[in-house]
């Protein structure tokens, strides 16, 4: 079979824009592009107008996506003079929990004239915090009746994930509730708009539902009797407001319709993947099929996942979800809520430009950045604690001390924050034998690498392909095309394949030691600092 003509796309939806990658079946990287959001995060004021949002929310506008697509595929077609023809198969990853409320025919509620000033009929992106108090309630129930699926998802269910967002807007907003004939995932709602169908045929995808959604293969949703105890008008959310049928990260969910070919600038009837999150899908973009490694995908946020042949109830981790990343294996996920984004936001509290000169002074720091420490939790802590309530901290700080002290104490706290799950994991009798980093964060801040690898005591590797996430949503739609049309029988072969080039062109960092001891010694410190704020005592 000629592997060059056969390209597969992957589509990667994140916060502020989507990456299209177009490789073919050898994992040569054939063409990308990257598209903008029109109106990228909305957090200040809805684009139809209206009052301020209150500081807690973040929004999207659905338009943006398919459109933004449209342009990046174009571009990364042309790019890599790719022709529509060449491409066999579309994966699709997704941010989550980003959902929005629609109608029975896909229609989201906020482009209706009636709701397009209500914000809750509006898209909430996976970092909205506006359902804390929906989570409470959810969780305060769950742990009241002993609801056995709790414990997957490490005792807690998050306020960033899907039934606290649709609880919010039936409390706050009953009726964009009672308007609302299907809630999905963002994920989930693209690839329907691109294959077509009617709302019982939605393709929903395991990997969202497991992680986000608190569904197992085994058991399905939480039961009617514990959403009605939740809400009385909550009881048949899953029942009467969540059709569609459940398909795992590459299976295929369809073929592109039409509509979505012409704007795509494809070719109608080419297979598509069931979504994926889009940190899952750095998985087998990583090169990462089996199990024992942890593979972090470091940006806005962080997604630390890993892969086991069993299943344990580990307090404090995200979710474990059989199948969820691939066929065959429990994944594990885990992770950080503020990382890229905590960054960025020292660095215009500190009004540097760019990061160049303030990551050269870090740099230039000892460990343990001259006495200041800091508590990432900035966007609240997600593992262990699944609080988003909690705030992040700076201590030791002095009148000397400038924005780079702050910036690498900052990178250190998030390195602790990794050590911390790296043990939870460990504890719970998960072996972490290898750690790779993909994601955007670790080509674009080198340094931050070098300080993981520094406070874990371990190396890490960094694969040579910088669109990881992107990377593995084209393996997924490569398994979706089916052997026929690519010759893999596994999804496991196709990741070994695709994944070949970026593996021969990885880095790995290596831990100095000096700086390694250094941590070892700050690292109780910042677990004392954390139970001081959580207030309770989270030392080891």
């Amino acid at each position: 079979m000629n592997t060059s003509n056969r390209i597969s796309l992957g589509l990667d939806f994140g916060t502020e824009s989507v990456r299209a990658l177009l490789v073919d079946l050898a994992g040569r990287e054939r063409g990308a592009a990257v598209a903008r959001y029109r109106h990228g995060q909305i957090l200040a004021r809805l684009p139809t107008g209206g009052r301020a949002l209150p500081p807690q929310f973040a929004l999207q506008h659905p338009g943006d996506w398919l459109a933004a697509a449209g342009t990046a595929v174009r571009r990364a077609r042309k790019a890599g003079g790719v022709a529509a023809a060449e491409v066999v198969g579309i994966g699709v990853d997704f941010t989550s929990c980003t959902m929005l409320p629609a109608l029975a025919d896909g229609t989201p509620l906020c482009l209706l004239p009636r709701f397009a000033k209500n914000p809750y009929a509006w898209p909430k992106l996976w970092k909205h915090h506006g359902a804390q108090a929906a989570a409470d309630r959810i969780n305060a129930v769950a742990r009241e009746r002993g609801e056995d699926w709790l414990a997957r998802y490490g005792g807690v269910v998050g306020l960033e994930w899907f039934f606290p967002k649709i609880l919010e807007t039936l409390e706050r907003a009953p009726e964009v509730y009672g308007a609302t004939e299907v809630w999905v995932e963002g994920g989930d709602w693209l690839v329907w708009r691109l294959v077509g169908g009617e709302a019982a045929e939605l393709p929903r995808s395991t990997c969202q539902a497991g992680y986000k959604a608190m569904w197992n293969r085994a058991d399905g949703y939480p039961s009617r009797a514990f959403f009605g105890a939740v809400h009385a008008d909550f009881a048949d959310v899953v029942g009467t407001r969540m059709p569609g049928r459940l398909l795992a990260p590459g299976e295929c969910a369809g073929e592109l319709t039409p509509a979505a070919a012409r704007t795509l600038g494809l070719a109608a009837g080419t297979p598509v993947s069931a979504a994926i999150i889009d940190a899952h899908a750095g998985v087998p973009g990583a090169g990462v099929a089996g199990t024992d490694t942890l593979v972090m995908v470091l940006g806005t946020s962080s997604c630390h996942m890993i892969q086991a042949a069993e299943e344990r109830r580990i307090a404090g981790i995200a979710g474990v979800v059989h199948g969820g990343i691939l066929p065959g294996l429990y994944g594990y996920e885990t992770g950080q809520a503020a990382v890229g984004d905590a960054f960025e936001w020292l660095r215009r509290l500190a009004g540097e430009r760019d990061f160049r000169r303030l990551n050269a002074r870090a740099a230039a720091l000892p460990a343990g950045a001259q006495g200041v420490a800091a508590m990432d939790w900035m966007n609240g802590c997600r593992t262990p604690l699944m609080d988003g309530d909690l705030g992040g901290a700076f201590t030791g700080l002095h009148l000397h001390h400038g924005p780079e002290h702050l910036f690498r104490a900052l990178i250190e706290a998030s390195g602790f924050g990794l050590r911390w799950i790296v043990e939870l994991l460990r504890e719970g009798g998960i072996p972490v034998e290898r750690l790779v980093a993909t994601g955007g964060l670790p080509h674009h801040a080198p340094l931050v690498v070098q300080i993981y690898a520094d406070v874990l005591g371990s190396p890490i590797r960094v694969p040579g392909s910088r669109q990881g996430p992107a990377l593995g949503a084209a393996v997924l739609g490569a398994v979706a095309a089916g052997r026929r049309a690519t010759g893999f029988g596994t999804a496991a072969a196709a990741v070994r394949a695709m994944t070949a080039p970026a593996g021969r062109g990885c880095r790995v960092v290596r831990p100095h030691g000096a700086n390694t001891r250094i941590y070892d010694g700050l690292y109780a410190g910042y677990r004392r600092l954390a139970g001081a704020l959580a207030g309770r005592d989270l030392r080891r």
